[in-house]
């Protein structure tokens, strides 16, 4: 495992050391789309999904702190009359969240981090009036910032193991590493994902 990508799964980890932690598996849906500035073309959300573990740890009451590890495929179509392609951006995130629960029902909230291991772009571009339009099937990680930076909201049910949830998280900084010449213009990529998931929890509450 690469360092920075350790650095990321390290408060996990401590989190399962705890005593009185209790530790899980999810896995779910993602809804994800990327808007901004300055596109220039129409985004559109795209399926994918997202899959991890999470611990979480007793504050006071109902209250706890939930740090996650999650493997995420996100990105967004890209529809204009000169282009057609997805972008797909595969992120390790780590949020960490209050988590206050209340019976049966959750809510929960707070920061996320992501890094960006790799993304692709597919479908088609218009090469010329002549040619028309091309396959696209090519490597984008050079397009992207490697860090992204997120508000998570969630909220859900647990009925004794079992956990559904469904949570919406905002990117805060343009993900976008393409600039022109005066960068005034540039466009400006934030992350949007809808994710629902299905969890199984493991320790006494």
């Amino acid at each position: 495992m690469k360092p920075h990508a350790l650095l990321l799964v390290l408060p996990l980890l401590a989190a399962a050391g705890s005593a009185h932690a209790q530790v899980g598996i999810k896995a779910g849906v993602n809804g994800a789309v990327l808007n901004g500035e300055n596109i220039g073309m129409d985004t559109r959300y795209k399926t994918s999904y997202h899959v991890g573990v999470f611990a979480r740890i007793p504050v006071v009451g109902p209250l706890s702190i939930q740090p996650e590890v999650l493997y995420s495929l996100q990105g967004s179509e890209f529809r204009s009359m000169l282009a057609n392609y997805d972008t797909k951006l595969h992120y390790l995130n780590v949020p960490l969240l209050a988590h206050l629960k209340v019976g049966p029902v959750y809510v929960e909230g707070g920061p996320q981090f992501g890094l960006l291991l790799g993304a692709r772009e597919d479908g088609t571009l218009r090469i010329s009036a002549a040619d028309g339009y091309g396959p696209v099937d090519r490597d984008a990680a050079n397009n992207y910032k490697k860090t992204d930076f997120s508000l998570a909201a969630g909220a859900g049910l647990e009925v004794g193991s079992f956990i559904l949830g469904a949570r919406y998280t905002a990117g805060l900084n343009d993900v976008n590493d393409v600039a022109d010449l005066n960068g005034a213009n540039d466009p400006r990529l934030k992350n949007r994902v809808i994710q629902v998931s299905v969890g199984l929890k493991f320790g006494g509450d």
